[in-house]
């Protein structure tokens, strides 16, 4: 037991790698197997993420001290070997993703696993990468598993074929291909710089830097910076994603909930680490403040211009994205406890709203449902009548059109911030901060600023979702009833329980996200422990 205890932080990257690659072997036909693979491997995923946010909850509990944990792969010791670091933030966006995968898995056995090939084994590969970039302790290694999971993402994103998942596609990869060779060509610059690519090492050899070599350095860490909004889809670097999660299949768009986040974890996790060495403000400060801004306003406009109840999920993601930029470009970290909270609640809201939009079309006519048209490319419509019965695999749930109007009624009221639930307490924590940043001796007009356009953003999104929830719930007099499974809803009621459980346990998640907070303020503690020597040694 002590041996699996001391490999913890190695197994949310080993586990969906093997199981991917063991899927792949067996081949579609041993569905079966691959179906209860998957499910071993979420869950294992799950309870190595639960293990590791308990024990930092354990000592978040008593003081500010974090424990951090850091496995050293191939026992060669930082700053030249690999390190995987598991800290208070790491911890969260374990089980944030865990959680996700969860739903993610469980809604695609309804149906989804059999559109197209190959959906388990990259649905194990994007989740992988999504672990790794987490969990990894160096530059490069966040290149790599950025790379795991995007490329695992473009095969997803095709899953279930059709004209616009293809054109979506080509935007997407474009996009994210050239925000690779930014995120490689800074790197690069950043190695030449400094001869280190471990992020504790780095914190160190740039505050010692010489003045001939600071400039390029900034420059490098800027061209990083730009890579990580484009991941982060901060405004104009946004384009690509509307269409590409509007195109995507309902568990696919949901993991792409979460992916922005990925972006933001990275801005996050160098910026603490680099800004103290006075790093450009690529990773926070005013400029990333007035990009969170602008795209916080991009986003509003365009909710309120969209019919598409697709779209109108894609543009609440971008919206999250940008409010994040924007609380975390302020300065000190009054706001990024708040944040944190926000940004758990947004990616579960987000997700479950992805995996209703499917379920909501399924009340329009079977010809223009967009789960015919898989059915069609596949060769899966043969079924005497056109309802979904012969088609889903699950039993059917009671009252199908009721929970669709109740749970479209939780998402929108969740990333609208509307009282009482969590998103509510996510927003009024970052309003409360920036009031009491305003009354003091910091940047008030900043602060107004942020209050004035969260306000106003929010009741924008509450129009959009009330029109749109009118349009398809209430004025349709030929809706068709829906099919619908206690998988598939299984799926929606487990993310929209979980922003349920931050609601009733605020107060103590919003303690722990502030503990994290006050953990990235002092990078000392992490760069002690990466580069000292109580580190686990990877055999």
């Amino acid at each position: 037991m002590s041996f699996l205890l001391n490999h913890l932080p190695v197994l949310p990257i080993l586990i969906p790698m093997l199981a991917g690659a063991l899927m792949l072997l067996l081949k579609e036909k041993r569905r079966t197997i691959n179906t209860l693979l998957s499910f071993g491997s979420f869950a294992a995923q799950a309870l190595v993420a639960f293990i590791l946010i308990k024990s930092q909850v354990a000592t978040s509990a008593e003081d500010a001290t974090q424990p951090i944990y850091v496995y050293i792969l191939g026992n060669w010791n930082a700053p030249f070997g690999i390190v995987l670091v598991v800290d208070r933030l790491t911890a969260i966006m374990l089980s944030m993703t865990a959680c996700v995968a969860l739903a993610a898995f469980l809604y695609s056995l309804a149906f989804w696993r059999r559109v197209g090939v190959h959906f388990y084994p990259l649905l194990q590969f994007i989740f992988m990468g999504i672990n790794g970039a987490f969990l990894t302790g160096d530059l490069f290694n966040l290149f790599v598993f950025f790379e795991i999971f995007l490329s695992a993402s473009y095969g997803l994103l095709l899953h279930g074929s059709g004209i616009l998942r293809v054109n979506s596609s080509m935007h997407y990869i474009t996009v994210n291909l050239v925000g690779a060779s930014l995120l490689l060509i800074g790197i690069s610059m950043i190695y030449a710089i400094t001869g280190t690519l471990n992020l504790a090492d780095l914190s160190l050899q740039a505050g010692n830097l010489q003045a001939s070599d600071r400039h390029l350095f900034d420059t490098a860490c800027s061209i990083l910076g730009v890579a990580f909004l484009i991941k982060a889809a901060a405004w104009p670097l946004n384009f690509w994603l509307p269409s590409a999660y509007t195109a995507a299949s309902a568990p696919v768009a949901c993991v792409f909930a979460l992916m922005t986040k990925v972006g933001i974890y990275a801005l996050l996790r160098v910026g603490s680490l680099l800004v103290p060495t006075g790093a450009p403000a690529a990773f926070g400060g005013e400029w990333m403040y007035f990009i969170g801004l602008t795209t916080i306003l991009f986003a509003t406009f365009a909710m309120l211009n969209q019919k598409n109840v697709a779209s109108l999920g894609a543009y609440a993601v971008i919206f999250s994205s940008g409010t994040l930029l924007t609380a975390l470009g302020m300065p000190g970290v009054s706001l990024t406890g708040p944040s944190l909270f926000y940004m758990v609640n947004s990616v579960f809201a987000t997700a479950a709203f992805f995996l209703l939009i499917e379920l909501i079309k399924r009340i329009e006519s079977f010809e223009r449902s967009v789960l015919n048209v898989s059915l069609e490319a596949f060769g899966l419509d043969q079924q005497e009548d056109s309802d979904y019965s012969s088609t889903v695999v699950g039993v059917k749930i009671p009252a199908a059109m009721a929970f669709l109007g109740i749970s479209f009624l939780a998402c929108a009221m969740i990333i609208s911030g509307v009282p009482p639930l969590a998103g509510f307490i996510g927003k009024f924590a970052i309003l409360l901060q920036a009031m009491n940043m305003a009354e003091g001796t910091g940047p008030s007009w900043r602060a107004w600023l942020l209050i004035i356009t969260l306000l106003i953003a929010g009741l924008a999104s509450i129009i959009a979702f009330s029109r749109t929830g009118v349009r398809l719930f209430w004025v349709p007099d030929n809706l068709n009833k829906p099919v619908l499974t206690f998988r598939e809803a299984g799926a929606i009621i487990f993310l929209l329980g979980l922003t349920v459980v931050m609601t009733v346990m605020a107060d103590p998640v919003m303690t722990f996200m502030d503990h994290t907070a006050s953990s990235l303020n002092d990078p000392s503690q992490y760069v002690e422990a990466v580069l000292g020597s109580n580190a686990l040694e990877g055999k």
